[in-house]
């Protein structure tokens, strides 16, 4: 059996991390959010994005905001039973969180920061457990809001999620074969706390299941 299912043109949805029955998806006119700030700041106009969200298994559509001229979609988060949206406002110089209420229907702000607060929003979003804004590059990792938290990370480790002052990392490693290992660090200052072989993987419900040998 088929569905169809009305995009406006979006051809791809993406699970909604940590949410069993929500998909998301945009269609990266200007690419990424990063790239699109890249263009904006060299000067050029670039068009704004769209962003859906998919019910499953009602297949209901729903595009909670519409961005304006100089707007521009990151991805998206779920928390606490709502989608979470990040949208970046050039010409308002504002990041901000919204958080979609499909109950109601309703959009509400759940925070504005300047964007001198960022560096660039390279590998910017928001992550849950509890909602914080990240940012990370090669080697650096950074919680922006609520709290602030900024430190060195190995070059293969990406950020997984917190628990209380504990966050978890994933680093891997091909020496010569490919493994994975956690990497608990201290949220203060980024010291290791705990770092064993394993690899962490999201299910849909948010809880965290460690795959080992």
């Amino acid at each position: 059996m088929i569905k169809e299912i009305k995009t406006g043109g979006i051809s791809y949805l993406a699970p909604l991390d940590g949410s069993e029955d929500w998909y998301w998806g945009t269609d990266f006119t200007s690419g990424d959010l990063y790239e699109a700030e890249e263009l904006w700041r060299d000067g050029h106009r670039i068009r704004q994005n769209r962003l859906i969200f998919v019910h499953w298994p009602d297949g209901r559509v729903v595009e909670p905001v519409r961005a304006a001229e100089g707007q521009y979609f990151g991805l998206p988060a779920y928390d606490g039973g709502d989608p979470v949206i990040l949208l970046a406002d050039f010409p308002g110089n504002e990041i901000r969180l919204l958080r979609y209420d499909a109950d109601s229907d309703s959009v509400t702000s759940i925070v504005t920061l300047p964007r001198s607060a960022v560096e660039d929003c390279y590998n910017l979003m928001p992550h849950v457990s509890p909602l914080c804004l990240t940012r990370q590059t090669a080697d650096r990792f950074q919680i922006l809001w609520p709290e602030r938290a900024d430190f060195s990370i190995h070059p293969a480790e990406s950020f997984c999620f917190r628990e209380g002052d504990r966050l978890y990392f994933s680093r891997w490693y091909e020496d010569p074969d490919y493994r994975e290992e956690v990497v608990v660090r201290r949220m203060r200052d980024g010291a290791v706390l705990e770092q064993y072989r394993g690899a962490l993987n999201a299910m849909p419900d948010g809880s965290q299941w460690l795959l080992t040998e």
